[in-house]
């Protein structure tokens, strides 16, 4: 005679399929728990016939520097800008003939500078948000342009030199 707690034990348990070899790591499971469909997995044939899509490649932030980390190049015009909708103000920007012949709109940064025609620059990468069609900075001095004068904090960003001491 069987016991028929035992009988009702054995008939709920999930049946598990044969294992090739026992090992101490639990096999994933077959599907997902949230989904009643099995994971869907390109199969040979479909991937053959070019069911995959490549990612489009990034394209980059400052495109006349590719591979470099700055160049120099060559003030055309300096002049303000007006930034993008919600903000207001007049930022400071000059158009450079790089060193590669390319023209680019570049930002400089900081209070006041002394940028003209013919100024030789040094540009880096890194747009400017606010700014449309603005790619690439100016780096503070170096070459002809000048340093933020009277600046405290962050002052390798602008070019400026360690105050001196007041004695």
């Amino acid at each position: 005679m069987t016991n028929p707690l035992l009988l009702r034990r054995l008939l709920t348990l999930p049946s598990f399929p044969p294992r090739a070899h026992s090992s101490s790591f639990p096999l994933p499971p077959t599907r997902s728990p949230f989904h009643s469909t099995a994971h869907p997995l390109a199969t040979l044939n479909q991937v053959l016939r070019g069911c995959r899509v490549p990612q489009r490649a990034r394209k980059p932030v400052s495109p006349a520097l590719v591979n470099r980390p700055e160049m120099k190049g060559v003030c055309l015009k300096v002049g303000i800008t007006k930034p993008k909708k919600p903000n207001s103000a007049e930022r400071k920007t000059a158009r450079v003939r790089l060193s590669s012949g390319r023209l680019i709109t570049a930002y400089i940064p900081g209070e006041g500078h002394n940028a003209q025609q013919h100024s030789v620059v040094l540009v880096r990468g890194g747009r400017s948000q606010d700014c449309p069609g603005v790619r690439y900075h100016l780096v503070r001095g170096a070459l002809d342009l000048g340093g933020v004068g009277n600046r405290i904090t962050s002052r390798s960003k602008y070019g400026t030199k360690k105050p001196k001491a007041a004695t």
